[in-house]
Parts: structure tokens; sequence; C-alpha cells
């Protein structure tokens, strides 16, 4: 019986992971989005809903977070639970699990990969060759460090393009993404823009 119970919470914990996955996709494909907008209104000069735009963003990185936080701690329940006599806390159990993944890695939206993403891409329609402020000094390190590659990180899953698990590189752009993100932003935008960069 303990076995069934524990599979059953296995069955229940994969099923809601696959579910966050879904949501943290969506909420990444949002923020792609955003981005596309907020580089379409900043060409026609529209800053007040720019800024709209990079309000919105500050808004869902902490969104995608805390699902990610979510998901990381369903997977740990799901491996650890063990069924007694005893009734289990789950709520306290899944607080438990988040705040310590929270504890591990704090966020701060301003210095997370989606939001400089969102700004440099801002940056660029108006200042294409130039360094965004600040960033001068961080260009020259990561060109010498990173020589052949266009970008370290994938600007989709927001994953470092070292820890990817199936990366594929752009024939166009050069940039590399994780395939699976790569395949759904091109199936939701290539027929509607002709699938511009995800990184631009």
């Amino acid at each position: 019986m303990a076995t069934s119970i524990a599979d059953r919470i296995g069955v229940t914990v994969s099923n809601l992971e696959t579910s966050n996955h879904s949501l943290i996709a969506d909420v990444r494909n949002s923020l792609v989005t955003i981005k596309m907008i907020a580089q379409d209104l900043e060409r026609e000069n529209k800053s007040d809903l720019v800024k709209q735009l990079d309000k919105a963003t500050l808004e869902l990185i902490p969104l995608s977070d805390d699902i990610i936080h979510l998901s990381s701690a369903l997977q740990a329940i799901g491996k650890e639970y063990n069924s007694s006599n005893e009734s289990t806390d789950f709520k306290k159990l899944l607080d438990e699990h988040i705040s310590q993944r929270e504890a591990v890695s704090p966020l701060v939206p301003e210095n997370h990969v989606f939001y400089k993403q969102f700004k440099e891409a801002v940056w660029r329609v108006s200042h294409a060759d130039e360094p965004m402020p600040g960033e001068e000094h961080e260009d020259i390190i990561m060109t010498s460090s990173q020589c052949s590659l266009v970008n370290t990180i994938c600007p989709l899953t927001g994953k470092p393009v070292t820890e990817l698990k199936d990366p594929v590189r752009s024939t166009e752009c050069k940039h590399i993404y994780e395939k699976e993100a790569v395949m759904n932003h091109i199936k939701m935008y290539g027929k509607k823009r002709g699938c511009k960069c995800a990184a631009a």
C-alpha cells in the first residue's frame, strides 16, 4: 500500500511538473514577445509605451522564477516522499522546499538575463554600434573569452549555452538556442512576423 501512495504522489508530481514546464515556456515566450514589441515601439519613438513594457518585464521575471522554484520543489518532494502512518502537510513541505531554493538563488529582476536582453534589444534600436552604458569593459572581456560564440546564454531559456541539453545554432543569426525552445518560438512567431531573431 505504501508503494502505491508513493507512486500516485510521483505521478501527480510528474503531471504538475509537465504543466509547470509549459507555463515557464509561456512566460518566456511572453518575455520575448514583449521585447520584440518594445523594439518596434522604440523605432516609433513611443518611449512611454516602452517604459510600460519595461515594467511588465520586471513583473514577469519574478513570476517565471517562482514557477521554476515551484517545479524544482515538486521534483524534490516527488523523489523524497515516503508515506507513513502520519499525515503529511504538503503545503508546509512545499513552502519549505520553495524557501530553500529562494534562499540559494535570490532574485534581483534588474540583474536577470531576460531583463538585460530586453534593455539591450531596446538600446540597440537607436544605438546599433554602441555598447550599452556601463558594459564597455564587459564586452571586451566577453569577446576575448568567448571568441567564437555570438551568445553565451540562450535568449529563450536563459540557460548558459554550455548547459543546454540540445543546443542548435541558427544559420541566419548564428545565435545558439535550446532546440525545443527555438522550435516553439518559430512555431509561434514564424508565420506572423517572418520570425526575427529571438535575441534581437
